[in-house]
């Protein structure tokens, strides 16, 4: 399918969710058949900072993006606690070649979101503080994914998270840590799962969270076909969860595999139109529970290419942003995410 035409290009968007990796050395490893899931990794498998910024610069007006923690170039030989301490020092070295000014205004990872393991509780402690330090001043928070269920086939072999990770009091005397050092925390889980972020959201009124991917709506293993009947569900939980006023939430990752929408993959080929039609009750539920001064357009690249190409991505947002005024947009496309990540040095 050829590129769709850019809908309004001058319209300024900070991508708040995308990551690095090259996946290249453990595509390998990765059982056989392979999951869908599996399989987007393994057709995005090297997304560095020249995939990026071919994506970024292809249309639509990407001023900044937050990067994402997913894993990758993680210290060899640290300890387990401190490998993730790689990946940021990795990131920074990125977000300095797009402070250089060599790309133009575009500012690549001015944002970091890196990981940690809050289970640790207090000895968590030290790899904050290092996380920090790493950043050299764009480390901004922590996301500790939960995604569980108790279909092994939901989301294959990939993630072998235990179950309830946000309500164990474990990971809460960790969690208590990141607002002593003014860390924000991204929050992935799965819709069956929304009731534990509510739990930690109430728990924890004064910690900004922001809940990636519409909150994960499934559609795929024994969820198959049960989109329409558990809509309403997943609804009530985010409208739950919009009344926590701490909470932040992102509109996208539904191109993501094991959520059916689309089912076909890798890039489906479906158009934006198309698209718009079959997310617009997830986003419309999401924008009208959480309003646009705390709801944010994700690209979730490169695992969001599963269901669609990056400018194709983003053409579905705008459309399904029409209705919007110029003020609701300009929060919905950058100054949410500006302000939920602190990103002061970016015009848009």
């Amino acid at each position: 399918m050829a590129e769709e035409a850019i809908l309004e290009p001058d319209l300024p968007i900070i991508d708040p969710h995308h990551h690095l990796w090259d996946l290249r050395p453990l595509i390998g490893a990765f059982p056989q058949p392979r999951h869908p899931f599996l399989e987007t990794l393994a057709h995005s498998a090297y997304y560095t900072f020249d995939q990026l910024l071919a994506d970024a610069r292809s249309g639509h007006n990407v001023v900044a993006t937050v990067f994402m923690e997913c894993g990758a170039f993680y210290r060899a030989g640290a300890e387990a606690a401190m490998k993730p301490v790689g990946e940021v020092e990795y990131v920074g070295g990125v977000a300095a070649q797009g402070a250089s000014g060599l790309y133009g205004n575009f500012r690549p990872c001015t944002a970091i979101i890196g990981h940690a393991d809050l289970t640790l509780g207090d000895g968590v402690i030290p790899v904050l503080e290092a996380l920090v330090q790493a950043g050299n001043g764009r480390f901004r928070g922590i996301r500790h994914q939960a995604a569980w269920d108790a279909d092994p086939e939901l989301l294959g072999p990939a993630f072998h998270m235990p179950p309830h990770i946000y309500i164990s009091d474990q990971f809460r005397k960790g969690f208590r840590h990141l607002g002593k050092l003014g860390l924000t925390f991204d929050a992935w889980l799965l819709e069956p799962q929304l009731g534990d972020l509510l739990d930690l959201a109430r728990a924890f009124p004064d910690q900004p969270i922001c809940l990636d991917h519409c909150g994960s709506p499934l559609g795929t293993a024994s969820y198959h076909g049960r989109l329409h009947e558990r809509f309403d569900i997943w609804r009530e939980n985010i409208r739950a969860i919009a009344q926590c006023p701490n909470v932040t939430i992102k509109l996208g990752g539904l191109a993501m595999a094991f959520c059916g929408l689309p089912e076909q993959g890798p890039m489906a080929g479906l158009s934006s139109e198309t698209l718009a039609a079959m997310w617009r009750p997830y986003i419309e539920t999401c924008i009208e529970a959480f309003g646009p001064d705390r709801a944010m357009f994700e690209s979730n690249y490169p695992v969001d290419k599963w269901g669609a190409s990056y400018n194709t991505l983003w053409n579905t947002f705008k459309r399904l942003a029409h209705g919007a005024s110029d003020v609701e947009k300009r929060a919905l496309f950058a100054g949410t995410a500006a302000a939920f990540y602190g990103i002061e040095d970016v015009a848009f």
